[in-house]
C-alpha cells in the first residue's frame, strides 16, 4: 500500500487532523484515519464506494 496516492478530505481545514484520507487502488478504495495512519486501513470495492457517495450526495445518509 506504500504506492497509493493518499488524499485528505476537501472538508478538512489546513493542518487539521480530524479527518479521513482515501486512496484508489486496484483492489478498491482505501480509507484510513489521518490521526493514526498506521492504525489500519479499510478497503471497499470501487462499486461500494461509488454507491456510498451517491447516497451521500442524494441526502440519504447524514
Amino acid at each position: 500500500m506504500s504506492n497509493l496516492n493518499w488524499r485528505k478530505s476537501s472538508h478538512s481545514g489546513s493542518g487539521a487532523n480530524e479527518c479521513v484520507e482515501l486512496a484508489v487502488g486496484r483492489a478498491g478504495t482505501y480509507i484510513r484515519d489521518t490521526k493514526d495512519r498506521d492504525g489500519g486501513t479499510l478497503c471497499v470495492s470501487c462499486r461500494s464506494w461509488a454507491s456510498f457517495l451517491a447516497s451521500v450526495k442524494a441526502g440519504q445518509l447524514g
